[in-house]
């Protein structure tokens, strides 16, 4: 890759899919993440409103309508750009908007990989995590995933050129990531 060159890893799964677990596995590694949702809580922060499910949407919602469904996206590239590595994870991607607003900063430097996990496995893995934001019956839960559906993650999901299942052992799904990302690292030293 040539200097100056950012290889871009950008996770992109329903809620409770694995990108955080993903993104732990980056940073055990020494590789930076930029985490799209740090956006949003950085947003509820600076307006004084409370974090929660309902708030994080609504918000994400609006900054979407009113600056395009690429403004989150657009908000982390700096961050990208000032990690100071060649190597950097995004957690979170919503949206084929945000794929692109993306790839026209990162070009083919830029890879998504799809983390999927079964409706089930992810609603019980949200009840254990303990984020404030994860306070949801199934019903609201599932509400969550149409609302990020309906930013356009079905259609990104789609476009991702690696897919990662995490539907059985962490360590499995750590060891699967964790060599996705070596082989990241390996080109960069080369």
């Amino acid at each position: 890759m040539a200097a100056g060159k950012i290889q871009v890893l950008a996770f992109i799964g329903a809620p409770a899919a694995g990108k955080t677990e993903a993104a732990a596995v980056a940073r055990e590694l020494g590789i930076p993440v930029v985490v799209m949702g740090d956006v949003i809580r950085e947003e509820l922060k600076r307006q004084g409103i409370p974090l929660n499910d309902a708030n994080a949407g609504r918000i994400a919602t609006e900054l979407r309508r009113q600056y395009g469904m690429d403004a989150i996206a657009k908000r982390c590239i700096p961050y990208i750009e000032r990690a100071g590595s060649e190597v950097v994870v995004v957690d979170g991607i919503r949206g084929m908007a945000e794929v692109e607003a993306f790839k026209a900063q990162f070009g083919t430097d830029f890879l998504m990989v799809a983390i999927h996990a079964p409706l089930s496995l992810r609603y019980n893995r949200i009840k254990r995590r303990g984020r404030s934001d994860d306070t949801l019956s199934l019903e609201e839960f599932k509400r969550r995933e149409e609302r990020e559906m309906g930013w356009g993650m079905g259609e990104a999901l789609k476009n991702a050129q690696v897919v990662i299942r995490n539907e059985g052992s962490l360590s499995y799904f750590r060891a699967q990531v964790r060599q996705l990302l070596l082989r990241s690292l390996s080109k960069h030293r080369v």
